[in-house]
């Protein structure tokens, strides 16, 4: 079984623990290929693809400039990537044996690196599945990857007990695996969140939620994606009437706004 992610635009390249160890990304001729687009792109190209301000703008053109495919040092992504979904994974607190294990059974898909495992090294960068970027292969970062993420997806399902690729992805990102190259099933895991009778999915806490359903499959060591169905973490439950062969759907009751969640904590 694989697990795979979204990345985060957050970003925290604070030292990782000393223990782990680092690995190099199993793309990076392709990411090299790429960096040669990125690099002619000047702030105001960044500023209009990704709607980012001026300075973030600046920023990461600055990133695209200093940029090296060669090079073999970096934050492993799991630590350096920091939105919602590595709330709920909190990679920096598993121990060796827990990362090993996860470096064999997730994975991060990227608009810049195409498919991370969890100690591959990155450089900090943004460069969103989504946008429009002309390359030699097309006009977006789909037409780029092609059938690449998905084979990447074929041969480290290899040797896998259960080959079932368990979708833990936003639809922007999920998008970058050719269906028609991939030759593993896949289950997508939703989130729902349930108020005044009614379920519906909210993107922050489904975010955290993919996150937290990855902490457990490792925490568990779950290679079979049928054996999901248990995930419990955070009040979820598996919902067997809203699921299907192709969907695990998990529910809960809707906690307080994350506003009032952190206001309740300073005051406790």
């Amino acid at each position: 079984m694989l697990i795979v992610l979204s990345p985060s635009k957050a970003l925290d390249f604070t030292g990782a623990p000393q223990s782990a160890p680092l690995s190099l990304p199993q793309l990076a001729d392709q990411t090299a290929e790429l960096s040669k687009s990125t690099r002619r792109l000047t702030a105001r190209d960044l500023k209009r693809m990704m709607s980012l301000s001026d300075n973030l703008a600046k920023l990461n053109r600055e990133r695209f400039q200093a940029f090296d495919a060669a090079s073999e040092e970096g934050l492993q992504a799991a630590f350096a990537f920091n939105g919602d979904v590595y709330l709920g994974l909190k990679a920096r607190t598993l121990d060796k044996k827990a990362l090993g294990w996860a470096q064999d059974h997730v994975r991060i898909l990227s608009g810049l690196y195409g498919l991370l495992r969890p100690l591959d090294a990155i450089q900090p960068y943004r460069l969103e599945m989504g946008v429009r970027l002309k390359t030699r292969r097309g006009p977006s970062l789909y037409d780029f990857w092609g059938p690449r993420i998905s084979q990447a997806l074929n041969e480290a399902a290899q040797g896998q007990k259960d080959k079932t690729l368990v979708n833990c992805a936003s639809g922007e990102y999920f998008g970058a695996v050719d269906r028609k190259a991939l030759t593993l099933p896949v289950v997508t895991a939703r989130f729902l969140e349930e108020k005044d009778g009614e379920a519906r999915m909210i993107s922050f806490f489904a975010k955290k939620a993919r996150g937290l359903m990855a902490r457990y499959a490792i925490d568990n060591r779950i290679d079979k994606a049928a054996d999901l169905r248990g995930f419990n973490s955070e009040g979820y439950r598996f919902a067997p009437q809203l699921s299907n062969d192709e969907e695990l759907t998990f529910s809960r009751p809707q906690p307080p706004p994350v506003a009032q969640q952190r206001k309740a904590a300073a005051h406790a």
